[in-house]
């Protein structure tokens, strides 16, 4: 069979939306044919659909002293178009934050029970197909005084280190053994609402505290807990923790700058606590420095100080190979906080690659989005969104010879997967329906632009005699949801998707004669 060395281009109109992103119009050809192969172009899905890992995300929570189960009905409505309260806009989600207020075991290990009902709610994210966001922390109140800052004030009411400790411990064994339907976890326990701020133990860096900055021991005890759970929970999941700076003393140690080196490509998704370690920014596009998340805490010999340019950088280039997400709190920063060209929230957004926001907070500003006109884009593009272009198949093969396949597609999201898939071609028999698989010898999660998947493949012993529909498999790694449509990626493409498989149709069939 003679090979095709060259591709027929697609004709491709790009046109830029509010995000700074690309969305397609395609000028649809007819299959190009050269001997013995022909070039399938395809057309471009614009609309807002939901896939795993991704996008706008519904919140939840639930305290010890009073557990509320997450139900499997409750869960199912998120994947259908729905409006949080409050917002001018619907979504449709995958992905569900859970906030797990200890406020029963500040002094005590966690109960059975309570253990036991978390893995309750794990049965019904599971059931309904989606994935959560867990963090964990001891209060989410903020009680105001005569102090500093007004409206919160010390005590906070966390827990000692040692009682964080233990109770990761515990926790451990449960993220485990739910690690499949776990997108990420969030460092949470220290502080008020888990942020690393206005705590009890680890050093209070705030106008109410008399130190104003985090000493060197403030960030030891910081550092035991984030290695706590870095080593608690499997390596496939990554830890996100509040500030870039964090994440800096962590791998460089106390003394670190504020310039030191981002990950770099060789490091990226290998797994180490470098590799693993990503941000959460529950205060986006609140104002210049997003309410300290581009501080500089200081240390025992250094100063605490705002710096914007080194830190932001910092997150930007990390953030390529991590996953990013969070919230936006407030709206006083206008109209920085808008869409291009008066704000920035679409560009960043892109710029430092974030995979999921809040959809229930702070609708102020997220409203803004859709008055402005970006939501779409934004809905569209947070993660990863993969649009083919075209590919080039054999209209025949012989029983026994192997055949080369090349599909090219482009990542027009903000960010790449940050987790593993396997990425399969399916042969599927027109006459009986069966199937042969074949795996692709790539990783979704440098799939940060443009792609090409070209590979050859020995169809010897597999294929017998018939027709074949192409089709492209994106699927969970883990065994309980490889077959599951609900945890299969869904291509932005025009009649590609096949619910009741999670399979993506090629549009082309291959005669086995």
């Amino acid at each position: 069979m003679k090979k095709i060395h060259c591709l027929s281009a697609l004709v491709v109109l790009c046109t830029f939306a509010c995000s700074g992103s690309k969305s397609y119009s395609v000028v649809k050809e007819p299959p190009v044919e050269e001997e013995g192969t022909v070039t399938v172009n395809y057309v471009a899905d614009n609309s807002d659909f939901a896939n795993p890992d991704r996008g706008f995300y519904r919140y939840s929570e639930t305290r010890a002293s009073n557990y509320t189960v997450l139900t499997e009905a409750l869960l199912n409505t998120y994947g259908t178009p729905s409006t949080s309260l409050g917002a001018t806009y619907q979504t449709l989600s995958t992905l569900v934050f859970r906030y797990y207020i200890l406020d029963d075991f500040v002094n005590s290990p966690i109960s059975q029970e309570f253990l036991d009902n978390m893995q309750l709610d794990f049965n019904a994210v599971r059931n309904a197909g989606v994935k959560m966001i867990p963090r964990f922390t001891y209060t989410v109140s903020s009680n105001a005084g005569s102090c500093g800052e007004g409206f919160i004030c010390p005590p906070y009411g966390d827990a000692s280190k040692a009682i964080v400790l233990a109770q990761i411990e515990q926790l451990g064994s449960v993220l485990t053994v739910n690690s499949d339907v776990i997108t990420a976890v969030q460092m949470g326990f220290v502080g008020t609402w888990g942020e690393q701020y206005y705590t009890d133990f680890f050093g209070d860096a705030s106008s109410n505290g008399t130190q104003g900055k985090l000493l060197d021991e403030n960030w030891g005890d910081r550092f035991e807990v984030l290695k706590a759970l870095l080593d608690a929970i499997p390596k496939d999941i990554m830890i996100q923790v509040r500030y870039p700076q964090m994440k800096q003393r962590f791998v460089y140690g106390v003394n670190a700058n504020t310039a030191v080196a981002a990950l770099s490509s060789s490091e990226a998704f290998s797994e180490t606590d470098k590799a693993r370690i990503g941000f959460h920014n529950d205060c986006l596009f609140a104002s210049a420095d997003d309410f300290g998340t581009y501080e500089d805490y200081g240390n025992s010999s250094s100063v605490r100080k705002t710096d914007i340019p080194n830190l932001k950088a910092y997150f930007k280039n990390d953030s390529k190979f991590v996953i990013i997400g969070g919230e936006t709190c407030y709206d006083g920063y206008s109209p920085e906080n808008d869409c291009a060209p008066a704000g920035i929230a679409d560009t960043d957004l892109r710029e430092l690659h974030y995979t999921y926001l809040n959809s229930d907070y702070n609708n102020e500003v997220n409203n803004d989005w859709d008055n402005g006109g970006c939501m779409d884009a934004i809905k569209n593009n947070l993660g990863y969104r993969f649009v083919l272009k075209n590919a080039v198949f054999p209209k025949t093969a012989a029983v026994g010879e192997s055949i080369e396949v090349t599909i090219n597609l482009e990542n027009v999201g903000y960010a790449s997967p940050v987790k593993k898939r396997d990425v399969k071609l399916i042969l599927r028999n027109k006459a009986n329906a069966s199937i042969t698989v074949f795996d692709f010898n790539t990783d979704i999660r440098l799939w940060f632009s443009e792609t090409s998947l070209k590979e050859t493949f020995n169809t010897a012993g597999v294929l017998a005699t018939g027709d074949y529909d192409v089709l492209l498999h994106i699927a969970d790694t883990y065994k309980s949801l490889k077959d599951r449509s609900e945890y299969s990626i869904r291509l932005a493409n025009q009649g590609a998707w096949e619910e009741s498989t999670g399979y993506n149709i090629l549009n082309h069939t291959i005669v086995v004669n």
